[in-house]
């Protein structure tokens, strides 16, 4: 699974500056492109396929003199790179520059009725509908939080969203709250899809709430146009953002400290050591040992060096991989029967490729054990999850699952444990529950 997009936007001195660095602190949340929009006269945009270092290699940034930026990276290869953000939209005789974190659920049936009253798409993506609705709106309205709120009132799914446009922000994240988005004020304003990458300018940071819209100019504004039951996604807290990062008022690496004192609570397992899948389980493995009074330590090691792009066919080819990545610690894993905690299991294939590293160590038994509950269903909020007959739970019992990764024994937290763990109840759980929420597909 991947999160697709993070998204920053600044109102400040040298604003395109400040964007490639927030970009490069984003940068887990997508590495196959990135850009940055400024305004200066009109907007000026640099973007391309590759990560935050690579797309701005050279003069890239002597580009981006401005007061006003928006920038973007992206994990989807969908699409050509122009279809990269920021996308560069226009609309009703105006341009904007649309940075997108999310998935429209109603993107189709909403982009068809605006092709019938007249409005030429250029690209395939469904980020340039926000901004077709927002300039669509405005036009009527004059004013940009009424013409926010009818965006509110129509486009369905999940989006935290920043416009540029004339100079100005507006900033917004849908109602239900289901990406993330915070806000920084000091030296000018700042907003970034994680408060880790605000931290470094020295500013006070707040999150921005569901349903909330800032219009900043010389001066900044912000309104709460609608008011729905909330629904944080949940998969933020368990793998897609960093531990550093505080999300509606949660502290990350807290929250996965935490599922691992559920699980260990949930747990009976005799072990002798725990370790954790790196870098993903490392919280969560803490915090199980420390629950279970089972010591940790670091059984497999990193390789931080692997390219992002070493991918190659066959099976010889994808173990040859795996070992390349981790490598096990022969005298932490020899004799012993371990405890290995991750955060997740997706298909399987790689965990069954980890345990089978382990016993080849000389593991004795190897007991997996994963701080969430099954993965079963497909997110279409904003992150990559395989459709459902590639997950493995959602076809096959957890004992199966056992079996087929080869492990001596297999739990999950449970959904009650999880909720415990991150302490609020305003979950969107969709992937490991199947109620989706649904103001999301109210069309």
């Amino acid at each position: 699974m991947r999160e697709k997009c993070g998204i920053f936007a600044a109102k400040t001195e040298n604003a395109g500056r400040k964007a490639y660095y927030a970009l490069m602190a984003l940068q887990h949340r997508g590495q196959e492109s990135a850009g940055i929009s400024v305004w200066r006269n009109k907007i000026r945009t640099v973007k391309g396929r590759g990560l935050v270092s690579e797309v701005f290699r050279g003069g890239g940034l002597r580009q981006l003199r401005g007061r006003a930026a928006v920038g973007h990276v992206r994990y989807s290869t969908s699409g050509s790179l122009n279809e990269a953000q920021p996308l560069e939209v226009f609309c009703c005789g105006r341009s904007i520059a649309v940075a997108h974190n999310g998935t429209l659920t109603n993107f189709l049936p909403l982009r068809r009725e605006y092709e019938r009253r007249g409005v030429k798409f250029r690209y395939s993506i469904d980020s340039e509908l926000l901004g077709v609705s927002f300039l669509w709106h405005f036009r009527e309205t004059g004013d940009e939080f009424e013409a926010m709120k009818e965006v509110f009132n129509a486009v369905r799914g999940a989006y935290a969203v920043a416009f540029l446009f004339e100079g100005r922000l507006l900033v917004a994240r849908d109602p239900l709250g289901f990406r993330p988005l915070s806000y920084g004020s000091g030296d000018g304003h700042c907003f970034a899809s994680e408060d880790s990458a605000l931290r470094m300018f020295g500013l006070e940071i707040r999150d921005v709430r569901p349903g909330e819209v800032f219009l900043v100019d010389e001066n900044v504004e912000s309104k709460v146009l609608v008011r729905e039951r909330r629904a944080h996604c949940v998969f933020e807290y368990i793998y897609f953002a960093r531990p550093d990062s505080t999300l509606n008022g949660v502290n990350v690496y807290r929250s996965r400290y935490r599922m691992g004192v559920e699980l260990a609570r949930e747990d009976d397992v005799c072990g002798d050591v725990v370790i954790a899948v790196p870098d993903s389980g490392r919280a969560a493995a803490i915090g199980y040992a420390r629950e279970s009074g089972i010591p940790y330590e670091e059984g497999l090691i990193k390789n931080r060096y692997i390219g992002r792009t070493f991918i190659t066919p066959g099976q010889f080819y994808r173990e040859l991989k795996v070992r390349l990545k981790l490598s096990p610690v022969v005298e932490v894993v020899s004799g012993k029967k371990v405890v290995l905690v991750d955060d997740s299991i997706v298909r399987g294939t790689t965990m069954r490729r980890i345990v089978s590293l382990l016993k080849g160590a000389g593991a004795e038994e190897v007991h997996v054990r994963i701080a969430s509950p099954p993965i079963r269903y497909p997110c279409y909020m904003g992150i990559d999850i395989p459709t459902r007959h590639e997950l493995i739970a959602a076809w096959k019992r957890v004992g199966d699952i056992r079996e087929s990764i080869g492990a001596d024994s297999l739990r999950y937290l449970s959904v009650e444990g999880l909720k415990r763990a991150v302490g609020m109840e305003d979950l969107c759980l969709a992937c490991l529950t199947g109620e989706y929420p649904e103001w999301a597909f109210e069309f």
